[in-house]
């Protein structure tokens, strides 16, 4: 169940950006494990070789670039170096995402467009380099990182972040009928309060620096009592990858612990 053999994944984002494991980061491994090939890049080359390493060493296979996916130029980089490596791309998986605090009216200009690009743009650019690779396969599948932020409002003032992950999540549904006759899937994951290193900075931002507040609260808000872990995003994202999942197309699918069905 759920082998990748023989599969190339692209992954962007496949680093994480201190210690433990990332939502990216243990896609990589977990698509690895299943016999997927992995190309992954990040902006921190040494964030995307630790990935790399952890791989390796495990008996997978990795290679790795620095590549800056906001760009047209980074993802043309980026596709061009994973066809050079492996011929073709059987999975996409866009990771790559951020979250800044603010509304419309404290939020600036500038910040505002950074989230656009950061939180859609990037997919956008990826699909538009990775889908003629996938269509003259005949074969490909299409993973992005959304949130549950871009469904409901979960208690943090993110307007860019929330605006940027629902408008991902058309992007994909609208481009999955596109493509439906075509070989090619795509769909959605959309953590709710995941536990990542990602946390530490979240806490910074909108908890003016109370980590273990920041993370008990954040545990209270989750009806199962708890928050999720970047594995719990990486095994879903997996499925949606494989061919057991060949029927899928245009869904989001939610991880969030019961989160948004508490909060309807």
């Amino acid at each position: 169940m759920l082998r990748l053999d023989g599969k190339v994944a692209l992954v962007t984002g496949c680093g994480t950006h201190g210690e433990g494991w990332g939502n990216g980061k243990a896609i990589s491994v977990l698509l690895a494990r299943q016999g997927a090939k992995v190309f992954g890049a990040d902006l921190s080359l040494a964030a995307a070789q630790e990935t790399q390493r952890i791989i390796n060493e495990e008996g997978g296979e990795a290679h790795v670039m620095a590549a800056n996916v906001t760009q047209s130029a980074g993802v043309k980089e980026m596709v061009d170096a994973c066809m050079a490596q492996y011929g073709r791309i059987d999975i996409l998986i866009n990771n790559v995402g951020r979250s800044e605090p603010g509304g419309p009216v404290e939020m600036s200009e500038e910040t505002w467009d950074e989230q656009m690009d950061v939180n859609v743009k990037t997919a956008f650019l990826c699909c538009k380099a990775v889908l003629p690779i996938m269509e003259k396969q005949g074969v490909g599948a299409v993973v992005s990182i959304s949130s549950v932020a871009g469904l409901r409002y979960v208690g943090k003032p993110q307007v860019g972040y929330a605006a940027g992950k629902a408008a991902l999540m058309q992007l994909t549904q609208t481009t999955a009928v596109i493509y439906a006759d075509r070989g090619v899937r795509l769909n959605c994951v959309a953590p709710g309060l995941v536990f990542t290193p990602l946390v530490k900075r979240l806490a910074d931002k909108y908890a003016k620096g109370d980590f273990e507040g920041f993370v008990a609260h954040r545990h209270k808000q989750v009806p199962a009592g708890f928050m999720g872990d970047a594995w719990d995003v990486a095994n879903t994202v997996v499925f949606l990858a494989s061919d057991e999942s060949r029927y899928i197309t245009g869904q989001t699918i939610v991880v969030d612990g019961g989160l948004i069905s508490a909060t309807r």
